[in-house]
């Protein structure tokens, strides 16, 4: 976790939405797990008025080194960024979050700000 982003991130939890980029790579059996806590976490992140706006496997790398390929993608969306923090802070969450932790070789969490009118 990068200390002085998550500072900057949590100063603006008022704002929103805000979409994650997600970039995965997994372990040896990860996707298994990672499937586990994506079932966990669904009800959690739409109780909060957030959702998978898309995920996809990786395939071909066409620009870009061996180490920059991800074996997922996933965008996040949250209607502010508060929600996210206080699904993260949840006992329910931090029950689970273990299961994302063990699925991962390496990740990329990235919190995006919308360019187009109406949050696109």
């Amino acid at each position: 976790m990068n200390p002085d982003d998550l500072t900057r991130f949590a100063a603006r939890a008022a704002e929103g939405p805000v979409c994650m980029l997600n970039l995965l790579k997994f372990c040896e059996g990860g996707a298994e797990l990672y499937a586990q806590y994506a079932r966990a976490v669904e009800p959690m992140l739409s109780a909060r008025g957030g959702r998978a706006v898309y995920m996809g496997r990786g395939a071909e790398l066409l620009l870009g080194s061996e180490d920059q390929r991800w074996d997922l993608v996933a965008l996040i969306e949250y209607p502010q960024r508060a929600a996210l923090l206080d699904m993260v802070q949840s006992p329910e969450y931090q029950a689970v979050s273990h299961l994302r932790t063990d699925a991962l070789t390496r990740s990329v969490l990235f919190a995006t700000d919308p360019m187009l009118p109406g949050g696109g």
